[in-house]
């Protein structure tokens, strides 16, 4: 049996579900409980499909054209070598202050103003 359950503990658990739910409920929550299990095995299947790759070769190309010559990376032999630039300084952040102009400051309990 799935998932390692023996005909004796089936029978205990249909036995504790049947108590729960009760015999009136128990269709439609067998019903419900096989619909969810169709829905999500399409599901699965669904993205099985989607995510299958096409293992078919691919035909020749019947006209075969010379590929180009590999683009090198290295600069020509006799290229002038250019420095990079300076680090210009950098300005500091301004600071993040978000006050209204319209709200008054704030004070502690003693009623001094605080910072």
């Amino acid at each position: 049996m799935p998932f390692g359950i023996g005909p004796g503990e089936l029978i205990i658990v249909l036995i504790i579900a049947l108590l729960v739910i009760g015999p009136g409920k128990l269709p439609d929550v067998g019903a419900a409980l096989g619909k969810s299990i169709r829905e999500f095995r399409k599901a699965s299947s669904d993205v099985e499909e989607a995510t299958r790759i096409d293992t078919a070769p691919t035909p020749p190309a019947s006209t075969a054209q010379a590929a180009p010559p590999p683009v090198s990376a290295a600069p020509e032999p006799n290229a002038p070598v250019v420095p990079p630039a300076p680090n210009a300084p950098v300005a500091p952040p301004e600071p993040n202050v978000l006050r209204t102009p319209s709200a008054p400051p704030a004070s502690d309990s003693t009623g001094e103003q605080t910072r």
